[in-house]
């Protein structure tokens, strides 16, 4: 199997709806969140599909969630491995747009488009001391709970009130 950026290419073995099983050669498995991609041609139109490694399932194999549909992939079919998992863009340029899982905007072209880095879309928390806690009441606009119960904004509230009182609303 061919290499792709210091990575082994790997080689669909199964396809289930959005579960993918990729072979790669022994001891060359990627590891749990890597990015594949997988180039696939349908009609004259080729479409790159996403994939991540969710699992790894034995005999070389791997077992990865495609984040588009899987329609026309056939077993044998090559599979890049990024080496990276699924990174975002972040920053002041990408504020405003509309973005698929994959960091590819929807509602404009990519090359308009200036993010300050990429991040990977599994990070660890930030550290508890770097946490900026703020204490905010949220407006409900209903001036009795607004005076007698005001909420947190962003805690958890029960709420508890008969059918059709407008729990919803608020």
């Amino acid at each position: 199997m061919a290499e792709q950026n210091g990575h082994p290419e790997g080689r669909v073995v199964r396809v289930i709806g959005p579960v993918i099983d990729v072979g790669f050669p022994p001891a060359e498995l990627p590891e749990i969140h890597t990015a594949l991609t997988v180039d696939l041609t349908l009609e004259g139109e080729t479409t790159t599909i996403t994939c991540e490694v969710a699992q790894h399932i034995g005999d070389s194999t791997v077992r990865t969630i495609a984040l588009k549909p899987t329609d026309g992939l056939v077993r044998g079919t090559p599979v890049k491995n990024t080496g990276s998992p699924i990174q975002v863009p972040v920053g002041e340029g990408v504020l405003g747009h509309v973005y698929n899982v994959i960091g590819e905007p929807l509602d404009t072209d990519a090359s308009k488009i200036h993010p300050a880095d990429w991040w990977p879309i599994h990070r660890d928390p930030p550290p508890f001391f770097e946490l900026e806690p703020k204490q905010q009441m949220l407006e409900t606009g209903i001036k009795v709970i607004d005076l007698l119960e005001p909420y947190v904004q962003g805690g958890k509230i029960g709420m508890f009130g008969g059918a059709g009182v407008g729990k919803t609303v608020i």
